[in-house]
């Protein structure tokens, strides 16, 4: 069902630039070429009745209910289907055209049961609606005869065409009786999505819509988009929630707060409950379409594990004890007082979330930088997507992607490395897949055959296969390829970019050792498929890079982002639509938690501590003198915090002590400080070592702003009252005044105006122009007022590209006898980073615990079945998950997620990193796998110790 705001026009709006003018209803309307009879009619604000149209996929014609007459065309054409022509008249209500209308929906209301438990829901569906629309008040037919609404015919046997109701999905109901047969969900499962989960089974009468080979939701491929749901115009497919809570008062648009894709929803509320999530049409990211957890995973807000009241500790082995949020600032403030007056100013720091908003980010930086006096200030893009900061910075001259999301849409050829999209971004990776299935052509390096690699109606044209942690030897030979093989775009390179660091480049690119016969060893890629990819790339027309963490998650990620920097340079694939360097970001807000300044050696905007002007543009307007020399790092503070030197820290919304690698190194460190500030929903593993609590409120219960991975600052609104009792600015803002620096922000508005005051890529960004135009893309200025959806057009923001040289250098991490295996990791569809949120939904009956990936191969060669405990030992430590035997997996690679804390999979990865930026080489982890019977002495301590820890939590709960 659609949103209770929006109005459907029907079909999707054209992208002529040329217009006609027809006459309907009398009124001459112009529209552009292409648009259908029943768009150009909606947007004059004339209704036309429809039930199988839909604006958000392509026109079907089956309904019969958007019939119209036109001057000189025979019968009753379907205006959903029929374009407008110049000088068409048409004619939308007549006496002839209501008797069809009504007759027709006579028929589907004949086959139609009565929901009376729900009415409310029922009359805001389109099939009650429309019924009202045509007149339809009785049915003359009555409801005997042939049905699908009853389980027994009249005379007790049996109904063949009845179906029960399908409850196996968590998130909604399929009523085949309801269903008639519009084909709506399954044009949206193929269309939006890309699926292809749905079908109609059956002709005539005994048509029928079924999932898959006619299994049940949950035990089909469907994946819980929701796009079926929000395309049923007749409630045969519904929200539980809907069902449960009724029809919803008031909606309000705000973002999804979950991948970097930056989805805008619709949030319907009936009083202060959420009755659902409807995906935004006019949404810039998304088009009104989501995936499961943006749609539906949104049960965490209301969970009983939220804490909702301040509490302190002495010591993580005392009691919580619950506080006023007067004591527990106060409190918090004196202890970080305390601890720099007798460890010095810089022995204290924070970490700022890149799930809350920009200006609540941005808040914690300035509290670090101004309040505290040093910048000891660091973010998660540091374990993630810090190498794609640094490495386009070298090459482009800014660190962000180059294009939107649409500009796929112009894509000849797409490389996919190191990411995976239709888990991590799957509302991207659906347009991805429909631009596939329009003849795009694909090339995926992975070492794992990721879904994209081959899905419904797409097919990889290489699955470059490469060993983990061999990117950079992998680029290295495409771009030799295309520099000895005469296929550089010459002309590009000779005006965009730096003539000596490109002369350097090709020389480099050009030696022998950078062939793929030469890497062929290295990258256990062959070299004839390496040379085919790279002619494509280069040749096939507009060519997009996308990439993701298994680029950056490397020793040698910097590197690898440079040397994919240099390819898109190289055959002048940057600065059109249909191009560029595409970094596919993890979290909602980690471009925004990056743009506001988070890492310790810039301001907001990306610009250097160590910059006079900047700094000085920053002191006057905070009034305070700032540090011209880089703060901490993450590792830096953990070291820091094992030699005495680093005492406190105040974490927002980041879950450190599972996300980040080496956790008993990690967990050491937090050991060793005296006062660890935590400020989250949840009591998150990183809280069990905390003294402070600090209770954060959802992005529901807030305003404010993310930045997603294309830079689009959108609106978050707050929809309810925080129930913690303030939104997390105001919490910050209550700390930096505790500490003795002032903060005297009323709305977040006033934060952005600041931000937009002092950095420039955001001068005409506000929270009143994001309301006119939906979303801005930066930079926003005076020259470019409506903000930037493709970057370095005309020039780089460096002035001349600069190509780098990318020697490759094998990581350290190296297999051997003991450790003969190569453990990756990544992401999956349900889970979401640590899972602090989705365990915590009905998302956990896809994915509820960590598994091990291993080839049959290599399970074979350890006597491991499917199912089997396998202990998974590196140099680091040891852990225990169930083996799921694929042959997605290479011989000799294993892969893991990481979404449950007690899966340990952080306990096995290393303190090696990137030499640049010291973000963690996740994805190359060397390992030996074996069989077990019990959990690892690792998971066996911590398990007592959580539970020790919840423990401590329900005595301050029951006090």
């Amino acid at each position: 069902m659609l949103s209770i705001v929006e109005l459907d026009f029907g079909t999707p709006k054209s992208a002529s630039k040329q217009a006609v003018t027809l006459s309907i209803d009398g009124r001459d309307v112009t529209v552009p070429v292409g648009t259908s009879v029943l768009r150009a009619a909606s947007e004059a604000g004339i209704e036309i009745p429809k039930l199988c149209a839909t604006e958000l996929l392509e026109a079907f014609g089956s309904c019969r209910l958007c019939l119209v007459q036109i001057e000189g065309m025979k019968g009753y054409p379907a205006s959903c289907t029929t374009p407008v022509a110049a000088g068409m008249k048409v004619t939308t209500h007549s006496p002839k055209l209501g008797d069809v209308r009504r007759g027709v929906m006579e028929l589907y209301l004949s086959d139609y049961p009565v929901d009376e438990a729900h009415a409310d829901v029922a009359a805001q569906s389109e099939l009650m609606k429309m019924a009202a629309v045509v007149g339809v008040h009785e049915v003359r037919y009555g409801f005997g005869g042939a049905n699908h609404v009853h389980a027994e015919r009249s005379d007790g046997t049996l109904n063949p065409l009845f179906r029960a109701k399908d409850e196996s999905n968590p998130y909604f109901t399929f009523d085949a009786s309801k269903c008639i047969v519009c084909s709506r969900c399954v044009r949206a499962c193929d269309e939006q999505q890309g699926t292809l989960a749905l079908t109609i089974q059956g002709r005539g009468f005994d048509s029928a819509v079924v999932a898959s080979q006619n299994e049940a939701f949950m035990d089909s491929e469907c994946v819980s988009c929701g796009a079926c749901v929000q395309a049923c115009p007749t409630m045969a497919l519904t929200e539980k929630s809907l069902l449960a809570l009724g029809a919803p008062e008031r909606s309000a648009v705000t973002t999804c707060a979950y991948c970097g894709v930056g989805c805008s929803f619709r949030v319907e509320m009936k009083g202060e409950q959420v009755v659902r999530m409807v995906p935004n049409k006019d949404g810039g990211a998304n088009h009104g379409h989501s995936c499961v957890k943006g749609r539906f995973a949104i049960g965490y807000v209301t969970h009983k594990d939220r804490i909702l009241k301040p509490m302190i500790r002495a010591k993580i082995s005392d009691p919580w004890r619950e506080v006023s949020w007067e004591e527990a600032i106060e409190y918090t403030a004196s202890e970080f007082k305390r601890i720099q007056a007798k460890y010095g100013r810089d022995s204290i720091g924070g970490i700022t979330s890149s799930r809350c908003t920009n200006e609540e980010t941005y808040l914690v930086q300035k509290l670090v930088r101004a309040g505290f006096g040093n910048n000891n200030v660091d973010t998660c893009a540091r374990v993630c997507h810090s190498p794609t900061g640094y490495g386009l910075k070298q090459t482009l001259g800014e660190s962000a992607g180059t294009q939107d999301f649409d500009s796929v849409m112009r894509a000849d050829v797409i490389m996919v490395i190191g990411a995976n999209p239709t888990d991590g971004h799957p509302v991207f990776a659906s347009q991805m897949k429909r631009r596939l299935r329009e003849g795009a052509k694909l090339i995926v390096a992975d070492p794992r055959r990721i879904d994209i690699v081959r899905s419904p109606h797409i097919q990889a044209d290489y699955h470059l296969k490469l060993r983990p942690g061999t990117n950079v030897a992998l680029l290295n030979s495409l771009a030799h390829v295309i520099a000895t093989e005469g296929l550089i775009d010459e002309e590009f390179v000779r005006t965009r970019c730096e003539a000596d660091a490109f002369a350097k480049w090709r020389a480099f690119v050009c030696a022998e050792h950078n062939s793929p016969e030469a890497m062929e060893n290295v990258t256990g890629v062959p070299a004839r498929d390496v040379r085919a990819a790279a002619r494509l790339y280069a040749t096939g027309g507009n060519a997009a890079i996308y990439y993701g963490l298994g680029v950056t998650e490397h020793s040698q990620g910097s590197t690898a982002v440079m040397g994919i920097a240099n390819l898109a340079m190289a055959t002048g694939n940057i600065g059109r639509e249909g191009v560029g360097v595409n970094p596919l970001r993890g979290q909602n807000n980690v471009q925004g938690s990056c743009d506001m300044g988070s890492f310790p050696h810039e301001f907001p905007g990306y610009r250097h501590v160590s910059d006079a002007a900047t700094r000085q543009l920053f002191e006057r307007d905070w009034g305070v003198s700032l540090r011209d020399e880089p703060g901490l790092r993450i590792p830096n503070m953990f070291e820091a915090a094992l030699d005495g030197e680093f005492k406190a820290l105040y974490i927002q919304g980041e879950d450190i002590a599972q996300s980040d690698p080496n956790t008993q190194h990690v967990t050491a460190a937090l050991t060793a400080m005296e006062c660890i500030v935590v400020q989250d929903l949840f009591l998150c593993e990183t809280a069990k070592f905390a003294h402070v609590f600090l209770p954060g409120s959802s992005f529901l219960e807030k305003d404010g702003t993310f930045t997603n991975a294309e830079r689009r600052v959108s609106r978050v609104r707050k929809v309810m009252q925080p129930k913690n009792g303030y939104a997390d600015w105001e919490i910050t803002q209550l700390l930096s005044n505790a500490m003795g620096y002032p903060m005297n922000y009323a709305h977040p508005s006033q934060i952005m105006d600041e931000i937009a005051r002092l950095t420039p890529t955001f001068q005409g960004v506000s929270f009143a122009r994001i309301d006119e135009l939906g979303s801005i893309q930066w930079p926003c200025n005076a020259e470019h007022p409506d903000g930037t959806p493709t970057m370095h057009v005309h020039e780089f923001v460096r002035g001349k590209g600069k190509f780098m040289l990318t020697e490759y250098v094998p990581t350290t991490e190296k297999v051997n006898a003991k450790f003969p295996l190569i453990l990756t990791t990544g992401r999956i569809l349900s889970q979401y980073n640590v899972g602090a949120q989705t365990r915590r939904t009905q998302n956990s009956r896809w994915h509820s615990e960590d598994r091990l990936e291993i080839h049959p191969q290599d399970a074979e060669d350890r006597g491991i079945k499917d199912g089997d405990w396998v202990g998974i030992e590196s140099r680091a430590g040891q852990t225990v998950l169930r083996a799921t035997l694929s042959e997605r997996m290479q011989p000799g690679v294993v892969y893991t997620t990481f979404h449950f804390p007690f899966s340990g999979a952080n306990v096995i990865t290393t303190e090696n990193s990137d030499w640049a930026t010291n973000c963690p080489e996740y994805k190359v982890t060397a390992v030996q796998v074996m069989r077990v019977n019990q959990p690892s002495d690792w998971q066996q301590r911590y398990r007592a110790f959580s539970e020790q820890q919840q423990e401590l939590l329900a005595e301050a709960a029951a006090k």
